[in-house]
């Protein structure tokens, strides 16, 4: 299907106007082609799909990724060079070359051809296309990204004598007709789905843990869904076993003045586990000091928060943040390690091996069920519950 200039014009603008946003705050889009934009019911475009955007990103800093649909990339993301927003204006290029002439500027019979076209081959303009859009077509499919309309700026391409009869300030106030308007009917209509689709039989999605930046607000609370409480036994929060959550951000104390440290429980390459006692309750617990020059703990501290529930894995009681160091709190697991067992015992029974590998698999599947991995399961830091406390990341 081709558009007309006068159409091409129109979508082009509006998301030169979108795109000028994200470079704004430093986003560089990274897949724009057809597929990722759509159109509302109106008839104004919407950018979706920012799976592969990249953010913090300017002519200093640059993204050197090689992501994205492979006609659509600029030859300094083929090349691996380094990339910044002006990887954008150069697929902004290819879509207009494709609305207007219905195919892509760039495509060989392979991946590797059509790279090579894109770092190598002089573009073919078609002759029936306005001398306005040849133009900005060329200035578009600059190679060196410095060289390229829009590097500068989004008022580059407004300037441009394509967008001549734009009126930029009620396009972006959404007062300009659309060409198209979609066909709608009620606000659920699926007609535009394929039908391949619609016609499957819908399921419940699984549930998800709350995300990384609700966990707090939801630590503590005794609700635990049914099946995952059934399933793996897990007893609900109450007052009586959970000491207020201190969040990392905005601590009004500092770990020294609520808990007491004593002697060492373990000594790892960045961090070093003391026993340590509550001042207020008396109780003994564990506490976990995480250099963070050496490692972020980020990522421990929101598993430990979403997964600590579960009774074979360490519950995470607080959390502190002196600036260098961060404190975490856990229960303290009398029972010792499961590696000061095997060397004492020497060997284990088949029974009593299959009791601990049950324990360990059994908790290993449901942080898999979760989303997470463990790099490597050590026989160390068990106590007297066998429980995952290991170099854990989130990997979906």
């Amino acid at each position: 299907v081709l558009f007309t200039e006068e159409d091409v014009k129109f979508y082009l603008a509006e998301l030169a106007l979108a795109l000028d946003h994200l470079h704004q705050l430093g986003i560089v889009y990274r897949d724009l082609k057809p597929e990722n934009i759509l159109l509302d019911e109106i008839g104004h475009i919407k950018l979706t799909d920012f799976g592969l955007s990249k953010e913090s990103v300017d002519q200093e800093k640059k993204a050197y990724s090689f992501c994205g649909t492979v006609e659509y990339m600029a030859p300094e993301v083929v090349n691996r060079r380094g990339h910044s927003q002006s990887a954008d204006w150069w697929s902004y290029g290819v879509l207009m070359f494709e609305m207007l002439t219905g195919t892509l500027p760039f495509q060989g019979k392979d991946r590797n051809e059509t790279m090579n076209m894109i770092l190598k081959a002089k573009l073919g303009m078609p002759q029936f296309l306005s001398a306005e859009a040849q133009s900005l077509l060329r200035m578009l499919f600059k190679r060196n990204p410095a060289n390229r309309l829009g590097s500068e700026g989004v008022d580059e391409i407004k300037r441009h004598l394509f967008f001549a009869n734009i009126d930029w300030n009620k396009l972006y106030k959404r007062e300009v007709q659309p060409p198209f308007k979609p066909a709608s009917g009620k606000p659920d209509d699926a007609f535009c789905f394929d039908p391949e689709f619609t016609a499957k039989t819908p399921k419940d999605s699984p549930g998800l843990p709350a995300s990384a930046n609700a966990h707090q607000l939801f630590k503590g609370f005794s609700f635990v869904a049914t099946s995952i409480a059934e399933e793996y036994k897990i007893t609900p929060i109450t007052s009586a076993n959970v000491l207020p959550i201190v969040q990392v951000n905005g601590n009004a104390a500092q770990f020294g003045e609520v808990y007491e440290l004593k002697e060492d429980i373990g000594v790892g390459s960045y961090s070093v586990c003391k026993r340590c006692i509550h001042t207020t309750t008396n109780m003994e617990f564990a506490v976990k000091i995480i250099d963070k020059i050496k490692r972020d703990p980020s990522e421990e501290i929101e598993i430990l928060m979403r997964y600590g529930q579960h009774p074979n894995i360490i519950t995470l009681k607080d959390v502190y943040d002196d600036g260098r160091y961060v404190y975490l709190v856990t229960d303290l697991m009398k029972g010792g390690e499961l590696l000061d067992r095997i060397l004492k015992q020497k060997c284990f029974s088949e029974r009593e091996a299959c009791d601990v590998l049950f324990i360990i698999t059994k908790t290993v599947d449901y942080l898999h069920c979760q989303g997470v991995s463990c790099s490597y399961i050590l026989p160390f830091k068990s106590g007297t519950y066998i429980f995952i406390k290991l170099y854990i990341e989130n990997d979906t």
